[in-house]
């Protein structure tokens, strides 16, 4: 055991890692005790095409019908609901690398893709926002997600071209405009089947356009990957889910 090691579970042993929710001191080694993983939502009535949560699962909903959905997969285990939404406002906004190593810990507790690609690109941010924030929270997610499947992650895969809006104050015609264009191939490897990481999928539109810009440098397949899918303002879960 090198000391680096030695040193980090003495410190786990002298102060044991506490829930960030409840502050619980029995959660292991993941900062999440077992009763507060379990409130996360999961995504089980969807949209096949968008991961939109719905009251029933359905091959495709209205927006679905309207748009094009460049990928060829969607995976989007969980619902952006409490408690994994204030962890992601700590992790994202609040500069806890310790809150995004809780929501990669959930999202490889929640099973696995459709399918595993050759490759796992994050959606990436631009170089003023990624000084700003200091790192890239979709890229923070990717790592341990590919180790996890075993797939290499290319962090600079993609290049946002230019710093767009914030997406959060858009609505969906909007988002679309807002990343058209906005991302190129930047460094991959020769490959067919590429998955888009990203922390939290709202309508699609950033990941729409991650999707194109990679078909359109000669990649076959293009899936996507979210931890977490926004229901619309008016989405009521079933009981129980």
């Amino acid at each position: 055991m090198d000391a680096f090691s030695w040193l980090t579970q003495l410190g786990r042993f002298l102060m044991p890692p506490r829930c960030l929710l409840c502050g619980s001191a029995n959660c292991g080694a993941i900062e999440l005790c077992e009763g507060c993983a379990g409130l996360f939502a999961r995504n089980i009535f969807h949209c096949r095409r968008c991961a939109l949560p719905l009251a029933r699962t359905a091959d495709v909903c209205s927006a679905c019908m309207r748009e094009n959905r460049p990928w060829h997969a969607v995976w989007v285990p969980y619902r952006y609901a409490w408690p994994l939404d204030l962890i992601e406002t700590r992790f994202k906004f609040g500069g806890s690398l310790v809150a995004g190593k809780v929501l990669a810990r959930q999202w490889m507790a929640a099973g696995a893709p459709p399918a595993l690609p050759e490759l796992i690109v994050p959606v990436p941010l631009h170089v003023s926002r990624l000084r700003q924030r200091g790192f890239n929270q979709a890229l923070e997610l990717a790592r341990p997600l590919g180790k996890h499947f075993g797939v290499p992650v290319r962090a600079w895969g993609l290049e946002r071209l230019r710093s767009t809006d914030a997406q959060s104050g858009l609505d969906a015609e909007e988002r679309t405009a807002n990343v058209r264009r906005a991302f190129r191939v930047r460094d991959l490897p020769t490959v067919n089947h590429v998955a888009v990481v990203d922390d939290v999928m709202t309508t699609g539109a950033t990941l729409a356009a991650c999707t194109l810009a990679l078909l359109e440098a000669g990649i076959e397949r293009v899936d996507v990957w979210a931890l977490a899918r926004t229901p619309k303002p008016d989405f009521k879960a079933k009981e129980g889910v």
